[in-house]
């Protein structure tokens, strides 16, 4: 049953003016098109048209249909030009997930940005500690690190981004430089949680060899400024992304160890549902969000 369909078909039939007339246009039999008729009456449950061999002829019950069905096919036509007309410019809610520190240093300002450009799109943006299920809380669009969580989604490459094993000057100049990944088993590391999930194994690669770490120390947190904090005021060695770190780096305030050693990449995505049929507001924001990491992270974050 569809009643837009049948809505259609009935004003089809009556413009026409005979069963036969509206067969031919569609290509079918005079019974199909009787037929069809005769279940949508039975739906209703009253008589639509009264039929004689020359022509058709509307019963009130008809009548009232064809008005009020015509206002309903006008409005659900109008609806779909407005939808459609989405896909061509920028507008309506654009709902965005990221997490709270890549969120705060940039998703912010990037969507500041878009707005001014786009202002026909109305913004919401959700920071969490962890991502979020896109399709079931409604977003079009979130912004993840590293490897897509859910097949069932669609990703994009932002940008390249690395991850970094740091500490600061003060620590290293007390309990000296890690030459090799096994040498931080006997350094203080702060460890970063993250999913409910120790974040303290770290995965080490230079060329063909490969070496696990299980990093311990006094200090953990599921919230990376804070351990990033910890790590500028001399806690402890920390592995953290390219992105959060580079600004540290080069002020002086981290320095970057193992350097020659490379750890799973972090690289940054733009995520959301569906493959087919974006709308223009989530299409145009996924390029803009690519061209602002170029434009404003360079060179802390290497743009894919």
């Amino acid at each position: 049953m569809d009643p837009i369909a049948d809505l259609e078909f009935f004003a089809r039939l009556v413009t026409h003016g005979s069963l036969s007339a509206l067969a031919r246009d569609l290509g079918v039999t005079p019974p199909a098109v009787s037929g069809r008729l005769n279940k949508i009456e039975r739906r209703l449950g009253v008589k639509l048209l009264n039929r004689t061999t020359r022509r058709l002829a509307m019963t009130q019950e008809g009548e009232l249909y064809l008005a009020t069905g015509s206002k309903l096919l006008e409005q659900v036509q109008e609806l779909e030009r407005m939808v459609s007309s989405s896909r061509e410019q920028p507008q309506g809610l654009l709902k965005v997930n990221a997490t709270f520190g890549f969120g705060r240093r940039h998703i912010v300002p990037a969507l500041s940005e878009f707005r001014r450009r786009y202002p026909e799109v109305e913004v919401q943006l959700e920071l969490t500690d962890r991502p979020m299920n896109l399709a079931e809380l409604a977003y079009d669009v979130g912004i993840r690190f590293g490897e897509l969580p859910d097949q069932r989604v669609v990703g994009r490459k932002l940008a390249t981004n690395r991850r970094f094993v740091c500490a600061s000057p003060g620590y290293l100049k007390t309990y000296g430089v890690p030459k090799t990944p096994g040498e931080l088993r006997s350094h203080q590391c702060i460890v970063l949680r993250e999913n409910d999930t120790a974040y303290g194994t770290w995965h080490f690669t230079k060329g063909k060899r490969h070496e696990l770490v299980k990093a311990h120390g006094t200090m953990s947190s599921n919230d990376g400024e804070a351990t990033l904090r910890w790590a500028i005021d001399g806690h402890g060695v920390f592995v953290r992304s390219e992105w959060d770190v580079q600004t540290h780096i080069d002020s002086g305030a981290l320095i970057r160890v193992l350097a020659d050693w490379s750890l799973p990449a972090a690289d940054i995505y733009a995520i959301y549902p569906e493959r087919l049929n974006l709308s223009a507001k989530v299409r145009v924001f996924i390029d803009f969000l690519g061209e602002y990491l170029k434009r404003s992270t360079q060179p802390a974050v290497q743009v894919a």
